[in-house]
């Protein structure tokens, strides 16, 4: 069985299990990490997740965010300028990540997705270098009803998560489902 094989299978064990409803917003959030090299495999099978998660009696809506940065570039007034001294881009960053939240939050607020949706993330790796992926979850953490599923390409090793494996990673309370056998790859 392949790698995503293995976390799809994995996922849709951990989601059938019982949902406790009394948790936090990052209580309920789950990484389904995988290797970088995957991300194209993961896209072509990201319906197997919806399946899966519709097999364990949930509701699914996904959310991609690989093109965000483009589209809010795109609305931005001064984008010419930040093309001219990309310097300056950094003092826009956080009205980025206000647009990525936005959109996510937006998914997690519509009203079919209740306590009983997965609200799933596609498409970190591209915010990576302009967003943290902690500070996504962080903004809309309080908006989550259901569970909210980010898929994460990198690495989950001591409690740690390594976006791309390519920096520090942090400690974050979501929880791990991975392509191995025990604990969090259930």
């Amino acid at each position: 069985m392949g790698r995503i094989e293995q976390l799809v299978e994995n996922y849709g064990r951990f989601a059938a299990l019982p949902w406790e409803q009394n948790l936090a917003g990052a209580q309920r959030v789950w990484f389904a990490v995988y290797d970088k090299t995957d991300e194209r495999r993961l896209r072509i099978r990201l319906g197997e997740f919806e399946i899966a998660t519709t097999s364990a009696k949930h509701g699914w809506k996904l959310v991609d965010v690989a093109g965000a940065f483009a589209e809010w570039m795109a609305a931005e007034d001064y984008r010419e300028d930040y093309f001219k001294a990309p310097d300056d881009l950094e003092m826009a960053m956080s009205g980025f990540l206000d647009f990525v939240s936005a959109r996510v939050k937006s998914a997690l607020d519509d009203e079919a997705a209740d306590a009983n949706t997965v609200v799933a993330i596609h498409g970190i790796a591209c915010l990576f270098g302009l967003i943290k992926v902690s500070d996504l979850i962080g903004a809309v953490e309080s908006s989550i009803r259901g569970r909210l599923l980010a898929f994460f390409p990198g690495e989950f090793e001591n409690n740690n998560y390594r976006l791309l494996d390519a920096r520090d990673g942090w400690n974050y309370l979501a929880v791990p489902i991975t392509t191995r056998e025990g604990a969090h790859g259930l």
